[in-house]
């Protein structure tokens, strides 16, 4: 596949990605998902940074960015970049599809935005590395530096909700499944995770070199 065609892939991805954060944003900001916060606005919005989500999505489209323009981009932290915006983003879809989806009842512009962040993206980005590349980027080493943002974000995650008593998921929740169940609960993600990793890397070294110039 061709630069050209590379970078308009890319580009499509990055408006896609752009559009449902806006949406989801506005309607956090505004209390208008389907589901209302008792929050106050300054607190929905830091709240609507917490989620991994929503921070997936931020990579995908830095990386989205950084692709329209320079497809073919390489380099030591461009590859853990790469690697988390594809793993980060289908566990998202992953989990959100067989674990959360089926325990809210999402209507109206909440499902368009829920369907733009955890669907939509998520296949443009990994259909678009499968398409365009760049390729080959990631070997093993790539992989476990990849791992630490998800780690640190589970980190995060659990000393804020200690202190503000706010998980931004249920099998995270610790005040409502203790230490022990979450623990379980992460340790399940993080077999997808790595799964999912070796996956991504193995691809990556049988997969056609991508993209190319015409």
């Amino acid at each position: 596949m061709t630069i050209e065609r590379a970078r308009a892939w890319h580009l499509f991805t990055l408006l896609v990605c752009a559009a449902s954060l806006v949406l989801q944003f506005y309607l956090s900001a505004a209390n208008k998902n389907t589901q209302v916060s008792p929050f106050t606005v300054g607190t929905r919005i830091g709240n609507f940074f917490c989620y991994f989500t929503i921070q997936s999505n931020l990579i995908v489209l830095a990386a989205a960015v950084a692709l329209v323009l320079v497809p073919d981009r390489d380099g030591a932290f461009w590859r853990v970049a790469l690697l988390d915006a594809l793993l980060c983003i289908t566990v998202t879809c992953l989990v959100d599809v067989i674990v959360l989806r089926p325990q809210v009842h999402l209507g109206g512009w909440s499902n368009v935005a829920d369907i733009g962040l955890h669907i939509l993206t998520p296949i443009l980005m990994v259909a678009g590395w499968l398409l365009f590349g760049p390729r080959p980027r990631l070997a093993w080493v790539t992989l476990g530096w990849a791992t630490v943002y998800p780690l640190a974000w589970v980190a995060f995650t659990l000393i804020r909700g200690h202190v503000v008593n706010w998980y931004p998921y249920p099998f995270i929740d610790v005040t409502t499944h203790g230490y022990a169940r979450v623990t379980l609960n992460v340790a399940m993600v993080a077999v997808l995770f790595l799964v999912l990793g070796a996956a991504f890397v193995w691809l990556d070294r049988r997969l056609p070199r991508a993209p190319v110039q015409p």
